[in-house]
């Protein structure tokens, strides 16, 4: 079996770049900055049925990128999730969160539908975060 990206990643997110277990996905809402990773192992859809090196190296992946978002957008708080009630194929929610943020302080799931990115804002975010994760992101 290879690994396949599910259809609604697919569909809700673009791929920014890959760091060594997982891909790194920035979501089309452009409410708040909200990155996917999503580990390249076929048919996993929880954290524990990873093996216990890809367990430490998403939790490695995960670290790094809750700081570089945290700094680059000047967090408040990081919110950081493995929910997959919706979307079994395992993914971690990294959302930079504000006091400000329209669903503030609740969970962002279900409180407002998504905002696509409008015109060329999403590559601009793309390029962005693309920069801040240089030292161990790849584009293929």
């Amino acid at each position: 079996m290879m690994f396949e990206l599910h259809p609604a990643l697919e569909a809700d997110s673009v791929l920014i770049g890959r760091f060594k277990l997982s891909q790194v996905r920035l979501m089309n809402d452009a409410k708040y900055p909200w990155v996917l990773l999503v580990p390249e192992r076929e048919g996993v859809t929880e954290i524990h049925q990873l093996s216990a090196e890809d367990r430490a190296q998403l939790m490695e992946e995960s670290a790094f990128l809750a700081e570089k978002l945290a700094t680059l957008f000047r967090a408040d708080k990081m919110n950081i999730a493995a929910i997959g009630n919706m979307v079994p194929q395992l993914h971690v929610h990294h959302i930079v969160r504000y006091k400000t943020d329209p669903a503030w302080p609740a969970p962002v799931w279900g409180k407002l539908p998504m905002k696509p990115y409008a015109g060329k804002e999403i590559q601009q975010m793309i390029e962005k975060i693309r920069d801040a994760l240089k030292e161990r992101l790849f584009l293929k």
